[in-house]
């Protein structure tokens, strides 16, 4: 049945592109593994160029489908970052609390991600590694200042244990869907706040959920 003249039905089906950005190390594939297979590896491996998963979830009644693509953090991808985060609706900016440098590459990032992509991509900031509280060296109350600043929210994540990690995703989510809705002239905003908390995740497609990217 055709919408009533002059509203704008909101569509029931997302697919959204989320990259995870940040310096090699910092636990960028682990955060990706706890969210999607609910996996953590003590054992680290770098990852070299870039690989994806995906993740389906309900937020509403509205079915959203995420490709979430896992980058390399060496210098030596920056200069092919461009290739991986265009097109991006959303972004996870991730650096570990205990290494100050990873921080403050963070800023390079946003600024980056800012200037190719607008205003519209929809970024978080994950302070990661936080079961290491004992070497913490990165100040909380300096990282949510910054990312206020930036226009992004601050979570403090735990790929190990699993803390924040969910909460990361799902606010993402939620950003990216009022973002599409806004944009297609719907009042999605008011209906989603009252439904954030009734999410449904479902099982992956049966194909493979990792692809390596091809050159």
């Amino acid at each position: 049945m055709a919408s009533p003249a002059g509203a704008t039905a909101r569509p029931n089906v997302y697919s959204f592109k989320v990259v995870l950005l940040g310096e090699g190390a910092v636990g960028k594939t682990s955060v990706v593994l706890s969210y999607v297979e609910g996996k953590f590896n003590e054992k680290h491996t770098t990852t070299l160029q870039a690989s994806f998963l995906t993740k389906k979830l309900s937020l509403g009644g509205r079915r959203v489908s995420l490709a979430i693509w896992d980058t390399a953090g060496q210098e030596r991808f920056h200069a092919l970052g461009p290739i991986y985060y265009r097109d991006s609706n959303g972004a996870c900016l991730v650096y570990d609390v205990t290494d100050e440098d990873s921080f403050q590459k963070v800023k390079n990032w946003v600024k980056e991600l800012r200037k190719m992509l607008g205003s519209e991509i929809c970024l978080v900031i994950c302070g990661n590694k936080v079961d290491l509280a004992k070497e913490r060296v990165v100040d909380l109350s300096t990282a949510l200042a910054y990312a206020d600043s930036v226009g992004a929210k601050h979570f403090e994540t735990s790929a190990k244990t699993g803390v924040g990690i969910e909460e990361v995703f799902l606010f993402l989510s939620q950003q990216m869907v009022r973002v599409k809705d806004s944009k297609e002239g719907a009042v999605g905003t008011g209906s989603l706040r009252r439904r954030q908390n009734v999410v449904v995740v479902e099982q992956p497609e049966p194909e493979p959920a990792k692809r390596a990217c091809c050159g």
